[in-house]
């Protein structure tokens, strides 16, 4: 029970700590948060789900994006993570990245498409939709450059 609270606690702190420290890129309308890499964690750890939830929770009152960003981007994280975990019942760690993936392309947009500029792209798209298309990459940066080589490293190593 310990371990499991420590996990908790130490999750949500590196997911702030990254967050916070790369915060000119963890951002607004073009994003790679560093810190959704931990967003794969769910799959071997069910704890991790609460803290990714504490995590985002927090760094999301550093982003100057108000109430909607902590309350909203927290309750999406949560969602992400408990799905990520579910992921765990295929046994296939290369599917742990995509809910977090899609319900922040998706989700998150939704609320930044309102709050935000839309990013600027060399071609024509409706605002909801370049919102989408900027986060989904950098989430991907995040999740699947990051996130999955983690996951593997740590599916190697024996975690109770």
């Amino acid at each position: 029970m310990v371990k499991r609270f420590a996990r908790i606690a130490i999750i949500a702190a590196v997911y702030v700590a990254l967050t916070v420290l790369l915060a000119p890129i963890s951002f607004y309308a073009f994003q790679v948060r560093i810190a959704e890499a931990l967003t794969v964690l769910p799959f071997l750890f069910p704890e991790a789900i609460w803290g990714l939830f504490i995590g985002c929770f927090i760094a999301n009152f550093f982003g100057g994006l108000g109430l909607v960003d902590v309350t909203v981007g927290s309750l999406l994280t949560l969602l992400a993570a408990v799905l990520t975990h579910l992921t765990a019942k295929t046994g296939k760690p290369y599917l742990a990245p995509l809910p977090p993936l899609f319900i922040n392309a998706f989700g998150v947009s939704a609320y930044l498409v309102v709050l935000l500029e839309p990013p600027s792209l060399p071609f024509h798209l409706p605002p909801y939709l370049l919102f989408v298309i900027s986060i989904f990459i950098g989430e991907a940066i995040a999740t699947y450059g990051l996130g999955l080589p983690l996951l593997y490293f740590l599916k190697r190593k024996e975690w109770n």
